[in-house]
């Protein structure tokens, strides 16, 4: 089993390239408590998805760290990198978005696997569930996954975050998920911004996506149709407009191309939205590591 990280963000609002700013005292980046996750749930490969001017610093850090103990590959995704046809429109610098990243990875993903953020903790719970559900299905299925978090427990005091909102059947099936780019805390509640540009009431215990999926490469032909369609439309000519993966997995499901189970867990997510985040998370891991969950130095 492979685990794709998205890590090619731009990192504008935190300031920095943040996938790889300690988070330990023994210099661990949130990236590494993921990759340590997944590594005792089966998985034994990563591909990190990130901007090629980065690629040393990932080297370096991260995959100098791992590759002792899972294979590690390398996918850029760059502005360029379109189907045959389609050219970047003048002026735009900001990337497509987390579909066609994980299209840009495709020549490195050949068995099930699981797709996560670089900046998001997910928990031990998440990775233990993706692999089991990818252990049963076979690499021509289309019975994906993905893991459901509380979303109260996915905000952030520092400002707005972007969601995936689910709607799931009694039986734990995904029915529909919107993307909501703008959502802030509101007591145990939250509040996002509408298309109206008005904000709204949304319940704390809606169950959101994390972008923490388990998918097989049968996606990739869809994906690849729905980004040509994405392109051919206004997607294709705005400056900052992006192909949401949780957006193409709503489509697929639509289309009858694919099935969506949602595991839920109660864990919370620690990130690093903000620059102003970081002291909570370094406070949450460290909690994490005194209980033992974590040993002090991941990768001995």
């Amino acid at each position: 089993m492979t685990l794709v990280i998205l890590a090619a963000g731009m990192g504008s609002r935190y300031g920095g390239l943040k996938q790889i700013d300690p988070i330990t005292e023994s210099g661990e980046f949130i990236i590494d408590f993921s990759i340590y996750d997944a590594v005792k749930a089966g998985f034994d490969k990563v591909v990190f998805i990130i901007k090629e001017e980065n690629f040393e610093a990932f080297r370096d850090t991260v995959g100098a760290r791992v590759e002792p103990y899972i294979k590690v590959e390398y996918a850029f995704q760059e502005l360029y990198k379109l189907p045959e046809g389609f050219s970047i429109p003048e002026g735009r610098v900001k990337p497509w978005g987390t579909s066609h990243a994980l299209l840009c990875s495709r020549e490195f993903v050949d068995d099930n696997f699981a797709v996560i953020n670089a900046d998001d903790f997910y928990g031990r719970d998440a990775f233990v569930k993706l692999a089991q559900h990818l252990k049963s299905i076979k690499q021509t299925d289309t019975n994906y996954c993905m893991i459901g978090y509380v979303l109260r427990n996915t905000l952030t005091e520092n400002g707005t975050v972007s969601r995936g909102k689910c709607v799931t059947t009694e039986d734990g099936m995904l029915d529909s998920i919107t993307e909501l780019t703008k959502i802030k805390t509101n007591g145990a509640d939250a509040l996002y911004l509408n298309e109206n540009e008005e904000w709204e009431h949304l319940a704390g215990n809606t169950i959101v996506s994390m972008n923490c999926w388990g998918l097989t490469p049968a996606i990739f032909e869809p994906l690849q149709s729905g980004f040509e369609k994405f392109l051919s439309g206004e997607g294709g000519k705005a400056l900052k407009s992006e192909y949401y993966l949780p957006g193409a997995v709503d489509e697929m499901m639509h289309a009858g191309e694919c099935d969506v189970k949602v595991y839920a867990t109660s864990a919370c997510w620690y990130g690093v939205t903000y620059s102003e985040d970081k002291p909570s998370v370094v406070a949450s891991i460290k909690a994490l590591i005194e209980s033992g969950e974590y040993p002090e130095k991941l990768w001995k």
